[in-house]
């Protein structure tokens, strides 16, 4: 039976509130020291507060003393040992309190902000607001080493922090405000994420002015005669490798004319693009499920001012992004542009990884293992060498960021 709907502040009785949420529910599995309580609709009660179902997963076992289980990918959230609805929904209240609403006027519309001393605090969108959390709670630690996945929004412009590494960034909007809708709980997300993408996208293109946005934005190509045909040429030696290059095995047969090609020389050809153009172009040559194609568009939609640049087309790429061999396409993209394209930007490695790990594109275990790899799939090997040595304050960070969650879970 799908879960009711009911007010985000549950001690507020007003029917046309217009915070709202699923009413969590639960699920008691198992028998004796293996029982546990399955949380099956986790993730939309977290999308209703803005928070990343894994912190108010963390909050119950520390609120019960209990181990929990996430598995994001499938979309499982457990808390170890029974636990009735009734206690989890208090929880659930307490959570809200302390980590949603402000402050001052107990709206659920905040954003959490990491201060530069590593303090967390909640901005609110209604009364302007900034109140402090409790750090001596046991999620306070565990949100500073997990910041939640990144939803594009852009309410932040000019704010550069989410994109820095190695260490989590001073100042960085690490999640939305409440969700004001009080559509139904079983939601149709993902059945709508297309139009959600484009209606995003389009609203925020609408808002800027272009004649301002040309005057000041540096990404327009030089489009003289002469620069289209030296880009051109490094385009066709570039990119006729970019499909090929497959365990070191090259097809003759998908050169210039090939879909990843004609991929790579329209995103050159057409500087600026919005990442729904993007999307809808690599629908309309097949290759929204091909891993191949995420490498072409690492390599061949950013400039030398990738970071800067990744936030716009972070949609594109998770929504393309769909395996171990989607992620690993990105990296190989990744070490040809900085490798060959752009050596200058090597040391710029973790600022290029830690947005894709922040959005949950790459996944740790496969960013720690290229790392730690040299490979000549992509490149040769002293320059897969030079870009691993430039992700080691990256790969540092997760491996601390790791240590701790043990030490938390021994505690």
């Amino acid at each position: 039976m799908a879960a009711g709907v009911v007010n985000i502040r549950r001690d507020v009785d007003d029917k046309f509130y217009r915070y709202r949420m699923p009413l969590l529910m639960t699920k008691i599995e198992g028998k004796g020291n293996g029982i546990k309580t399955v949380i099956p609709n986790m993730s939309d009660v977290a999308h209703a507060l803005s928070r990343p179902p894994t912190y108010p997963t963390k909050f119950f076992g520390s609120e019960l003393g209990a181990q929990t289980s996430i598995d994001e990918k499938n979309d499982r959230y457990i808390v170890n040992g029974a636990h009735d609805a009734a206690r989890l929904r208090e929880l659930l209240d307490a959570f809200i309190d302390k980590f949603v609403l402000c402050a001052a006027c107990k709206n659920p519309e905040t954003d959490l902000i990491l201060t530069k001393n590593e303090m967390i605090v909640r901005d609110c969108k209604a009364c302007g607001v900034r109140s402090n959390i409790d750090m001596r709670h046991k999620l306070a630690t565990y949100i500073i080493k997990n910041p939640p996945k990144k939803k594009g929004k852009g309410k932040k412009k000019g704010d550069g922090g989410h994109a820095e590494a190695p260490t989590p960034p001073g100042g960085d909007l690490i999640s939305g405000g409440a969700d004001r809708s009080s559509g139904s709980p079983d939601g149709d997300e993902g059945a709508e994420s297309d139009d959600e993408l484009t209606r995003r996208l389009k609203a925020e293109a609408a808002e800027l002015n272009p004649e301002a946005t040309l005057a000041k934005e540096d990404w327009s190509a030089d489009t003289s005669p002469e620069a289209v045909k030296a880009r051109m040429g490094a385009l066709s030696a570039g990119v006729a490798g970019i499909a090929l290059t497959n365990g070191g095995e090259a097809d003759s047969d998908e050169d210039v004319d090939s879909p990843y090609s004609q991929l790579g020389r329209w995103t050159q050809e057409n500087p600026g693009i919005s990442a729904v153009e993007v999307f809808k172009k690599v629908q309309d040559l097949g290759l929204e499920k091909k891993h191949k194609a995420v490498q072409v568009l690492v390599q061949t939609l950013f400039t030398e001012d990738i970071v800067t640049e990744i936030p716009k087309y972070m949609p594109v790429f998770v929504k393309l992004v769909s395996s171990e061999k989607h992620q690993k396409a990105l990296l190989g993209g990744v070490e040809r542009f900085v490798g060959l394209t752009h050596p200058d930007l090597i040391p710029t490695i973790p600022k290029i990884l830690m947005p894709f790990y922040q959005a949950d594109v790459l996944d740790e275990e496969v960013v720690t293992q290229w790392g730690t790899h040299v490979s000549k799939k992509y490149v040769d090997k002293d320059t897969s060498k030079k870009v691993r040595k430039a992700s080691e304050p990256f790969l540092k960070w997760l491996a601390e960021a790791d240590d701790d969650d043990e030490e938390d879970d021994d505690e």
